[in-house]
């Protein structure tokens, strides 16, 4: 009975054991799992590769997930092989597709303002990359900038340098700007201080915009601001002019123009539009005041902001004017002020010799003054102004000191020297009651600017008059010629001395480079010009070659007129071979006459679509004679 009790107690031990032991291998079993599990997942998450699935199966350690490429396949498994035994790594993963693998799409970003400059985008992890960030201390001018840029180690596109090229060039030339860049397209967004400092900036991009990128340039030109806001209207008779004209939007100035025209303006007028309107009631006041010049019939109204002077035609009856005067006060909106001036009728008709000072700007620059001023401080003051203005050499005084000259006459012989410095030539006369600014000038805005400077420096009842002629011929936008003239002025260099190429070559000799030279000389001033180099040969030699040696040839002429530092952005060069024949083939003289150079007018859509791509295709538009077999031709014919 006692062994067979002790038989039982030894199996229960054994058995519990046993337990035990399943119990002690099962948990450590586990433990190991779960260390291995979290060894490898730490390890790849550390090496940026947590796209890994890890799991045990065992002791097996199993890897799923989509690998980019093959490279990093082989990396995630090798490193899971290093942390656990590599037999017992479950490779498990898949990988990308090659065929259908997408590059990411390059994007940059910049933009510049007083701050300093951002970056921030995904461009080519490739060493022309770098120069975007080292050309920003030179274009920051100091201020900061923040680099915002990641790289991506796949191929570069084609024309992304010259995007990126051409984007730093925009960047650099506007101070306040965003520029949006890709390898397809160049994106300009800025503001510029003026429309004259737009079109500055326009035409500079657009000349050195690249082939085969497409730019949009969105450069504003905000309203310049206009102080003091100034509208000047002169009726004699039946006849009116506006001097000075200023509205907030067109919506006013068409107001304002059609109210004039009621008043006896003749022709279109225009208005300057701007910033810096007194009272929304602007274009009501003005229409107010037009209304009251129209009916004194001979009369002159002038607007300073809010300050408006009616001056009527002396001996206007009194009665009369009074009326219309103080209707017009009346119907004025609150804000603005009417000062109202009847001269008074001279009693003789002798003249009454008033104190005066006249100077005149001749054609050449020279200016004589002469005239009445208080003192000798004065004298010296007005002198400096005139030579400040006028330039040193080109001032001949013929002044005299005079006392008890009107209160504010030196102020107003400054103010009339200042006009007449807007003019190319001409007069001013100072007198007490008036100041008469006449002449030439080759400013649109000279009329306006005159009314406005005399406006402010002279008062509100002040009374002047304006007669300026503008003469096209002083203008020098107006001296820029027509694209049609620019290509007249090359061809008729060609017409005179052609542009020749040594036999089968395509090198600009000495000859031809004189050519370029005069041709160099007429281009500067037709960068507007959208134009075409047409290389044509004569009908020797195979067509094909004819065409590529044209191509070659119109290149040439291209190239050469850069390397003397022209701007070709708005030129193009193409090869047209023989399919355009102004001569005879058959004769010498009409193949002479046929291997030429021309120069065409092009729309500038046009010229976009015509620029010849580089490489071996040379095949000609579409729009152009296809090459058709001549058995009568030897094979290796070339036209020179």
């Amino acid at each position: 009975m006692t062994a067979a009790r002790y038989t039982i107690s030894a199996m229960g031990a054994f058995v519990t054991a046993a337990v035990l032991a399943f119990g002690v291998a099962t948990l450590a079993a586990t433990q190991i799992e779960d260390r291995s599990v979290e060894a490898v997942d730490f390890a790849l998450r550390e090496q940026g590769l947590d796209w890994v699935t890890v799991t045990a199966d065992g002791l097996q350690v199993r890897l799923d997930g989509t690998a980019p490429d093959e490279a990093t396949r082989f990396r995630v498994v090798s490193l899971a092989g290093s942390i656990v035994d590599a037999d017992r790594v479950i490779d498990r993963l898949d990988v990308t597709d090659p065929d259908s693998f997408v590059p990411p799409e390059y994007a940059l970003e910049m933009l510049r303002n007083e701050d300093g400059i951002s970056l921030i985008g995904l461009v080519p992890e490739s060493p022309g990359s770098g120069a975007i960030v080292e050309a920003m201390p030179d274009l920051s001018g100091g201020a900061e900038v923040v680099d915002m840029i990641e790289t991506a180690a796949y191929a570069e596109p084609e024309t992304w340098a010259d995007a990126v090229e051409f984007g730093l060039l925009a960047l650099r030339t506007l101070p306040r700007s965003k520029v949006s860049v890709t390898a397809a397209s160049v994106l300009v967004e800025a503001v510029s201080d003026s429309p004259e400092e737009r079109a500055d900036f326009v035409a500079t991009l657009e000349a050195q915009a690249p082939d085969g990128i497409e730019v949009v340039l969105d450069i504003s030109a905000p309203r310049p601001v206009i102080t003091p806001f100034t509208l000047r209207f002169v009726r004699t008779g039946d006849t009116a002019r506006f001097e000075a004209c200023s509205a907030d939007t067109q919506r006013t100035a068409d107001r304002i123009l059609a109210a004039a025209r009621e008043a006896g303006l003749s022709g279109r007028g225009s208005c300057e539009i701007g910033l810096g309107m007194p009272s929304p009631r602007w274009a009501e006041a003005v229409q107010l005041a037009l209304e009251a010049v129209s009916e004194l019939g001979t009369a002159t109204v002038t607007f300073s902001d809010a300050d408006i002077t009616l001056i009527a035609a002396e001996g206007y009856n009194r009665d009369d004017f009074d009326r219309i005067a103080g209707q017009l006060d009346a119907a004025l909106p609150e804000v603005f002020s009417l000062h109202a001036v009847l001269p008074e009728a001279s009693e003789n008709n002798e003249p009454a010799g008033p104190p005066n000072v006249t100077a005149t700007l001749s054609e050449d620059g020279t200016l004589d003054l002469r005239g009445r001023l208080p003192d000798e401080r004065i004298e010296a003051a007005v002198l400096s102004f005139a030579r400040a203005r006028f330039g040193n050499e080109n001032v001949r005084p013929a002044t005299r000191r005079v006392e008890d000259l009107p209160t504010g006459w030196p102020v107003r012989v400054l103010a009339g020297l200042d006009a007449l410095s807007r003019l190319n030539s001409g007069s001013v006369r100072i007198e007490p009651d008036i100041v008469t600014v006449s002449g030439q000038t080759g400013s649109l805005s000279a009329v306006s600017d005159i009314s406005r400077l005399l406006s402010q420096q002279l008062g509100d009842s002040a009374n002047f008059e304006i007669d300026v002629d503008y003469v096209e011929a002083l203008d020098p936008a107006a001296a820029i010629p027509e694209p049609e003239e620019c290509v007249e002025r090359i061809n008729a260099i060609l017409d005179e001395t052609k542009i020749t190429f040594d036999p089968g070559s395509v090198e600009i000799n000495e000859e031809a480079g004189a050519v370029l030279d005069r041709i160099a000389e007429v281009l500067p001033d037709c960068r507007h010009a959208a134009m075409e180099i047409g290389g044509h040969t004569d009908s020797q030699g195979r067509e094909s070659m004819n065409l590529r040696l044209s191509q070659s040839r119109a290149d040439a002429v291209l190239n050469g007129l850069m390397a003397r530092n022209i701007l070709i952005g708005n030129l193009t060069a193409r090869g047209y071979g023989e399919s355009q024949p102004i001569a005879d083939n058959d004769t010498e003289d009409g193949r002479e006459t046929n291997r030429r150079i021309e120069f065409r007018l092009i729309d500038p859509d046009e010229a976009a679509s015509e620029v010849s791509e580089e490489g071996d295709d040379l095949s000609p538009p579409a729009d152009m004679p296809q090459p058709t077999p001549r058995p009568d031709r030897p094979a290796d014919e070339e036209s020179e």
